[in-house]
């Protein structure tokens, strides 16, 4: 897959066992549209396109930033991975990032997430990108991002929207047929100290989006939370789903701790 965008969270590895599921749910019928309103990445979305599921593509997320990256991905890569060439040459990860408090452009965007520590995305609480920069590498080579751009657009363009707002209002127009894919911030990254997005998403938002979804009969798969270890980290959610745990891996923080401890990730989908 041609994934541009380093994220953490990514559900890169896990896509092909979420369309795994999807497939087996729909039984032989199509997409007719697959939306990701928390795009992120957009892992799922690039998955579905190159395995051909859906008819379009509905793109969008809360950090308008983030949308208008995935725009020029799709509409202009030649012109993006020009403008990101020129950042990495120049080098200087903290001047970019002043610079994209000023000015927050795509290739400015990408170069700051390709280069951040651990492809962790990080705000403050004034809503500006703060995460450091990994002082062992230079970022996503140009050339590569060239490559990428190139193969994300030619799968997606043609047959992609791109919004920008919250979740309930971008799949508002999504009804019988349709697909979401919803990997909204987690409960523990909303709620508590460990908030690290620019804007979290309340646990009573995302049921609200649920019942909406639910309520034009639109099928719902929803990555929220999973288990490490002997912690089961679920939180409540309607019986109209069924829970599904997809194995994922090592966990990185119990590593650190000196234990081995295995993740699995929670997958909901709508009950058939």
């Amino acid at each position: 897959m041609p994934h541009v965008i380093p994220y953490q969270g990514s559900k890169r590895l896990l896509a092909p066992a979420i369309l795994s599921v999807l497939r087996e749910q729909l039984a032989g019928q199509r997409v007719r549209r697959l939306y990701e309103p928390f795009a992120g990445s957009a892992a799922l979305t690039l998955a579905a396109a190159h395995a051909n599921l859906a008819d379009d593509f509905v793109l969008a997320d809360s950090y308008a930033p983030l949308v208008a990256l995935w725009q020029q991905i799709i509409d202009a890569p030649q012109s993006l991975a020009d403008a990101y060439r020129q950042e990495w040459q120049g080098g200087d990860y903290d001047a970019v990032r002043l610079a994209f408090h000023r000015d927050p452009t795509p290739p400015r965007l990408l170069y700051l997430l390709t280069r951040c520590v651990k492809a962790a995305v990080r705000f403050n609480r004034q809503g500006q990108f703060n995460q450091a920069a990994d002082k062992r590498r230079r970022g996503t080579q140009p050339d590569r991002v060239m490559q990428l751009t190139h193969a994300a657009s030619a799968l997606l363009r043609g047959r992609t929207l791109l919004r920008a707002g919250d979740a309930l209002t971008t799949t508002a127009d999504a009804g019988p047929g349709d697909v979401a894919y919803l990997d909204p911030p987690w409960h523990g990254t909303t709620v508590g100290r460990d908030i690290r997005y620019h804007a979290g998403y309340r646990h009573g938002e995302l049921l609200a989006l649920i019942e909406a979804l639910h309520a034009r009969r639109v099928r719902v798969l929803l990555s929220y939370d999973g288990k490490r270890g002997g912690h089961d980290f679920a939180q409540p959610l309607p019986d109209s789903l069924v829970r599904l745990d997809l194995p994922a891996m090592r966990s990185a923080q119990a590593t650190l701790l000196g234990r081995v401890e295995w993740t699995t990730e929670s997958l909901y989908v709508t009950r058939q």
